[in-house]
């Protein structure tokens, strides 16, 4: 009989993010094959303490990870491959899912810990991670890819602070309205606000300032379809069938994915069939900018006659919640939740194998 794979699962987090966070571990444990994996279970509350929960019972009726009554532990990267508790207990991991989203989660933090530790991680490595989160380095990164986007511009919360009159001319003399308004490190778009006049947009950039030191503003897609495609791989990527967002409001806010109901999502998209291929090699020349492993959701914004198509943003941990597009566009594209799971571990054991070969000593 096969050995099971020590699989950890990291949730929760400082984020602001963290409920999505515990809703995507929640749907993972739910789903993932028993008879393959030995699970340890990972809490990070939003302190950043790392605790053990024993089974999935311990997750079905929290919104948020609460350290109280729980083994504290550590992930020992002098030894590496272990998690220990508190009374020094020591928990081999073979492989981790950091189903963790936003800052310290998907932006490299993590990742980079983990890498210390030489403990193979669902997803894309360091790098990948920070370009995939950070908005403002992700659209000078495809800017050199040559890939489609929207006029924008940064502005920093110093200048901002400092001089909002001398930004407000700025903004207004590059842009009509409407426009959006969006940090630029965060995910579920926390902080996102569209913005259809003058007097909206002094409290659009407070709100996103408070997110993030940097805030992009952004030509609004009006009258655009709102399509995704999830990319699943490492060297040679595969992108799933494109799916649609049917917007009841005006932003696909976290509201709007996590607890409104009342969202549409059409999978496959409402789009000719050359106009899916062609967002489905965009997404992977996406993926390859940003130099992704493992996963990724990529964001377009596509005219309905397909004439128009800009890229929005490359997410390199998707949410993995039951309504979420990535698992959904792969479910429509062949691939069960469960095995969706499998594949992304696989991948993660032969990214860090393929690493391993690297000679880091002269």
């Amino acid at each position: 009989m096969q050995e099971k794979i020590r699989l950890c699962v990291l949730f929760g987090g400082r984020s602001a993010e963290h409920e999505v966070s515990v809703i995507s571990a929640r749907s993972l444990i739910q789903s993932v094959d028993l008879d393959r994996y030995e699970l340890l279970l990972v809490g990070i509350d939003r302190d950043g303490c790392w605790a053990k929960f024993d089974s999935e019972n311990d997750l079905k009726s929290i919104a948020q990870v609460s350290i109280e009554n729980q083994e504290i532990l550590r992930l020992d990267y002098i030894d590496g491959g272990l998690i220990r508790g508190s009374e020094g207990t020591a928990y081999p991991v073979d492989v981790v899912f950091p189903m963790l989203h936003g800052p310290y989660g998907e932006d490299g933090s993590v990742q980079g810990l983990l890498e210390l530790a030489n403990i193979p991680y669902v997803g894309s490595g360091v790098a990948g991670s920070s370009v995939g989160m950070d908005k403002v380095i992700m659209k000078s990164v495809f800017e050199a890819e040559g890939l489609p986007q929207l006029e924008y511009c940064v502005v920093s919360r110093n200048d901002w602070q400092s001089d909002k009159t001398q930004i407000m001319e700025l903004v207004l003399s590059k842009f009509g309205f409407p426009v959006f308004v969006k940090p630029a490190n965060m995910g579920s778009s926390v902080g996102v606000s569209r913005v259809i006049d003058e007097s909206q947009l002094t409290s659009a950039i407070d709100v996103a300032s408070r997110f993030d030191r940097r805030v992009i503003i952004e030509k609004s897609a009006e009258s655009f379809l709102e399509v995704e495609v999830a990319i699943l791989g490492n060297d040679s990527p595969e992108a799933s069938v494109a799916g649609e967002i049917e917007l009841i409001g005006n932003v696909y806010d976290y509201e709007a994915k996590y607890l409104d109901n009342s969202t549409k999502l059409h999978i496959p998209a409402r789009i000719d069939n050359q106009t899916s291929d062609e967002l489905r090699k965009l997404a992977i020349r996406a993926f390859y900018a940003v130099n992704g492993s493992g996963l990724s959701r990529v964001d377009f914004f596509v005219q309905p006659d397909g004439n128009g198509i800009y890229l929005n943003e490359i997410n390199t941990m998707p949410g993995f919640t039951p309504v979420s597009m990535y698992p959904l566009l792969w479910e429509k594209s062949g691939v069960t939740y469960s095995r969706l799971i499998d594949r992304l571990i696989d991948l993660a054991i032969e990214r860090h194998n393929d690493k391993r070969m690297n000679q880091i000593n002269l």
